[in-house]
């Protein structure tokens, strides 16, 4: 028996579907057994098919929640100033950029809704540095810095991981 796509490759293997003649170069392994490429047509699971609406909405909803966050940022950091307590602050914000980012596209996920997702933590992190009502403060101090930007890493890892 001859392979149905390779005829000068000799084989004893058969689609599991149709029967077809298949050679280990055409061989598709499934979770259901071996298929030949055409019977094997695997699909994205319809939570990480993205449509470009949803990338909008997401867009959209990520723009409101980085001027949200950013704002409270700032004020919890004008009254609090800075501390450990940044840390708190920037895990909470990304799990709820992340969370508001899910929501908005009916739980779906992808390598570019996480990306929307941990980008929008760091404009809120800027926002919240360099408000557009102009009373931003900018620490300039060494550890602080450091200690803010592990903070921002944290809720960028958090937001992401909502998306994954």
């Amino acid at each position: 028996m001859r392979c149905a796509t390779h005829p000068d490759v000799e084989t004893n293997l058969r689609c599991g579907k149709c029967g077809k003649p298949i050679c280990p170069k055409c061989l598709v392994q499934t979770p259901v057994g071996a298929r030949c490429p055409d019977c094997a047509r695997l699909y994205k699971l319809p939570t990480f098919h993205i449509t470009r609406k949803y990338y909008l909405r997401a867009i959209g909803v990520a723009a409101g929640m980085a001027f949200a966050c950013g704002a409270a940022w700032w004020a919890a950091r004008a009254v609090m100033g800075i501390s450990y307590f940044n840390f708190l602050l920037a895990a909470g914000f990304g799990y709820a950029i992340g969370e508001a980012v899910s929501r908005s596209v009916n739980r779906k996920r992808g390598r570019g809704l996480a990306l929307i997702a941990g980008t929008t933590v760091v404009i809120s992190y800027v926002i919240s540095i360099f408000p557009p009502w102009g009373l931003g403060v900018l620490w300039l101090s060494v550890p602080g810095l450091v200690l803010n930007l592990l903070a921002v890493a944290l809720g960028v890892y958090l937001a992401i991981t909502r998306l994954r």
